[in-house]
């Protein structure tokens, strides 16, 4: 069966990266691909912060739910399911309440529970305000380390979650991990409510050619570990990096505020590579030793650059009790380490090991990260959906 799906999003702004941004995209194409019709009610914040008293208007709305609404354009399309990813900060959350018609959430971090979207503070986990101080995130700046920022999402939440119009009204909600599904359990969302579909990428070309696990030649030359992603504190690159072996050769890729430290940190065996094109990072992929997870935050979602690593056949190091590194373990697709581990045997040790792992982690990959998988179970999402609706009106 096939239906008609408009997703609403608000984008945002290209200062800071997102693969939230990104997931949505693809999936709208996976989607149309699957021979659905797709709509995108989207919200830009590069164009809106352009115009007068941005920044006041988009507190306001964080803080009330009052806001740009997408209602006039979901009731032009009549669509059978509203997929909401991202409502902040520029669409408010009113509209929920008035929309009849069947809604699913994907909640791709935490906003709705922590002002940081995070549950990380000061190089720990944080669950303050879950665990009932909705005025923690204020009192600590949690959002971008300012308590003036802060205000408006400890103000929308401070009767926490179930006074949440999307957690509220969703008919069904999507979490991108088992973590985030127990933070959400945690905050008291019915289980039932809860689907874990995590997100997807594109299959690597020799793997969509049918020429399943075969090594290329760029495989054979495996001489460089590399880490990807934003560099945060969250990331756990800078520690990384103050012990990293100074003859174990490094790719970073990507960017971040801690970029400059991390490089002042480094040994010289660490090459900085900054952004690169989505194509680009496929292609290095495969020819690097392993990727490097050293993130020990509550993941909301399982990385992307974690599914894109197994496409590629790469092995992974992550710390034990961090969300990637319990997928590494329930997986089977590399080494998990304890955070005071030295990290030189570690290495050693996998620098043996990954090369045995790239049939492993390219079946894995193909098993739980397909894009036809996730089509699948959102296909079942959407359906759940509209059937639980449809019971709720007749009630």
């Amino acid at each position: 069966m096939t239906y008609t799906i408009a997703f609403v999003h608000s984008f945002y702004g290209s200062g800071s990266p997102s693969g939230e941004n990104c997931a949505v995209l693809a999936q709208l194409e996976a989607l149309r691909r699957a021979g659905h019709d797709t709509h995108l009610v989207a919200a830009h914040t590069d164009e809106l912060s352009r115009t007068p008293l941005y920044p006041l208007r988009a507190a306001i709305t964080v803080a009330t739910g009052h806001g740009l609404t997408p209602l006039p354009t979901l009731r032009q399309l009549r669509p059978d399911v509203v997929h909401v990813h991202n409502l902040f900060p520029n669409f408010g959350r009113r509209w929920l309440a008035r929309w009849e018609g069947a809604v699913v959430g994907t909640l791709h971090n935490y906003r709705a529970l922590c002002a940081s979207a995070t549950f990380y503070r000061h190089g720990a986990t944080c669950t303050r305000c879950l665990d009932g101080d909705p005025w923690a995130g204020l009192r600590y700046g949690c959002y971008r380390g300012s308590r003036t920022a802060t205000v408006p999402l400890a103000w929308a939440g401070r009767k926490q979650a179930a006074a949440n119009p999307l957690l509220h009204h969703a008919d069904r909600l999507v979490v991108l991990s088992g973590t985030s599904r127990q933070m959400y359990l945690r905050a008291g969302i019915p289980q039932q409510r809860l689907a874990l579909v995590p997100n997807f990428t594109a299959e690597p070309p020799e793997l969509a050619a049918g020429r399943g696990s075969g090594s290329s030649p760029a495989e054979e030359t495996c001489s460089r570990w590399v880490f990807v992603g934003r560099i945060s504190e969250e990331k756990g690159l800078v520690e990384l990096l103050r012990r990293w072996p100074a003859d174990e050769p490094l790719d970073v890729i990507g960017d971040g505020p801690l970029a400059e430290e991390c490089r002042r940190v480094s040994p010289p065996t660490v090459r900085f590579l900054g952004e690169l094109p989505h194509d680009e990072l496929r292609r290095r992929l495969p020819s690097q030793k392993g990727l490097v997870f050293p993130g020990r935050c509550l993941e909301g979602a399982e990385p992307l650059v974690y599914i894109e690593a197994l496409a590629a056949g790469l092995g992974v190091i992550a710390f034990t009790g961090s969300t990637v590194g319990d997928l590494v373990r329930e997986q089977g697709t590399g080494m998990t380490i304890g955070t005071d581990e030295p990290l030189r045997p570690a290495l050693l040790r996998a620098s043996e090991h990954f090369p045995t792992l790239r049939t492993h982690c390219r079946k894995a990959f193909a098993d739980r990260y397909a894009e036809s998988t996730w089509t699948a179970c959102m296909e079942k999402v959407y359906a759940a959906a509209i059937t639980h609706r449809r019971s709720r009106v007749l009630e």
